[in-house]
């Protein structure tokens, strides 16, 4: 199965057991005995801005939190490259301009890896054909 990106929501609901649709539970299952499961570094900025601004407690602390699912077998660190940060600024409508998402959306394509997500707007945008996803 080839690597899929997980968005912030679905990294934190895996992380924390919570259910999860049965394709996406699927499909992360076949990828973590595949290419692997990545994880971007706009979603450890995004779980540092959930604990900071709205008090989600990760415990012991969101680097730990983090760290801890890194650690996982089969889950990886996704690279950053400027290339897709650059792209992020020319992806095709429609999608809003929510950055941390159209960083995701960008490396998702650059690694040709679906992203699995319950963002409406990056499911929408996946409908339209503008980036492969797999709704959680």
């Amino acid at each position: 199965m080839p690597a899929l990106l997980l968005d912030t929501c679905a990294i934190i609901f895996i992380a924390e057991g919570e259910p999860i649709e049965p394709k996406a539970r699927r499909a992360v299952l076949a990828a973590l005995l595949g290419e692997g499961v990545l994880v971007s570094p706009v979603s450890a900025l995004e779980i540092g801005m959930l604990a900071a601004r709205k008090g989600i407690a990760f415990r012991p602390d969101p680097a730990t939190w983090l760290r801890d699912f890194l650690d996982r077998d089969g889950v990886r660190l996704a690279p950053l490259a400027p290339e897709a940060a650059i792209a992020a600024s020319f992806l095709p409508p429609p999608l809003h301009a929510d950055p941390a998402d159209r960083l995701l959306i960008a490396t998702s394509r650059a690694l040709d890896a679906p992203i699995v997500t319950r963002d409406r707007a990056i499911l929408a945008y996946a409908k339209a054909g503008g980036v492969r996803a797999v709704g959680c």
